[in-house]
């Protein structure tokens, strides 16, 4: 266990940090404990299952997996449920340096506390933010063929999501095959995403929905099927936008 851990005041007033406070107190709490949390190392890769995580915040399963989710949307950190580590990015900045001399020791005790954590995309992520900040070793081959965490949580959110609307529907509703992308919608994506393309997003959605054959291509809330899937979206070359009367935006 660590003896102490360094929080800066950018902590409160930085880009993520205001992103947190909009997030919600669970987010701030969630955030804060993972910093200062005692299970926590020097480069911010450690174990970390939701149970210590509800039971030490007091948030409960429910309000530390909110804060959880809300903490990753905000860009502070992310989580994998396979291997139940968290990776907070800026940790090893703060609580290391932001760069090592090739001679620093630190350099050896950065490799050691990543080679404790499971092979996997947190730690391929981990070597591509700091690999050569503190001067790590080559990744081992085995490592290139990690799923990338962004694919893997993809995933895991319409597992949850198809779970949820089981629950809530047995059946759902397929989308329309003369579908397009109504107004709001458009609207909100462009306002949440700025880095991807909406209208092709909206393409693909549509493609990738009217393909799906049964019960997978049925949902109960296309709306919420559509956030989830620009929340996913990879970014891209985004198509000029320009002012719409209202005070939207249109693409040209």
């Amino acid at each position: 266990m660590r003896s102490y851990g360094k929080i800066t005041p950018q902590f409160w007033t930085g880009e993520t940090g205001k992103k947190l406070k909009a997030a919600g107190p669970e987010a701030v709490i969630v955030a804060m404990y993972l910093v200062t949390s005692p299970h926590a190392n020097m480069i911010g890769l450690y174990y970390l299952p939701t149970l210590y995580l509800a039971h030490e915040t007091g948030l409960g399963m429910e309000g530390a997996s909110k804060g959880l989710e809300r903490a990753i949307e905000a860009g502070f950190c992310d989580y994998d449920q396979t291997s139940e580590h968290v990776f907070v990015f800026a940790m090893a900045r703060y609580q290391i340096a932001h760069q090592l001399d090739p001679k620093d020791k630190r350099c050896k005790g950065v490799e050691n506390e990543l080679s404790k954590a499971p092979k996997g995309p947190l730690v391929v992520a981990f070597r591509e933010l700091y690999g050569a900040a503190f001067h790590l070793p080559d990744a081992p081959s085995s490592e290139a063929f990690c799923k990338p965490l962004a694919s893997q949580k993809q995933e895991q959110e319409q597992e949850q999501e198809q779970k949820k609307e089981r629950r809530a529907s047995p059946s759902g509703s397929r989308l329309p095959a003369d579908w397009t992308l109504p107004e709001d919608w458009r609207q909100w994506a462009l306002a949440e995403r700025t880095d991807v393309d909406v209208r092709q997003e909206a393409a693909k959605f549509a493609d990738f929905w009217h393909a799906k054959a049964g019960k997978d291509g049925r949902k109960a809330d296309w709306k919420a099927t559509w956030r989830n899937w620009i929340r996913n979206a990879k970014p891209g070359n985004v198509v000029p936008m320009a002012s719409a009367p209202g005070g939207g935006r249109r693409a040209l």
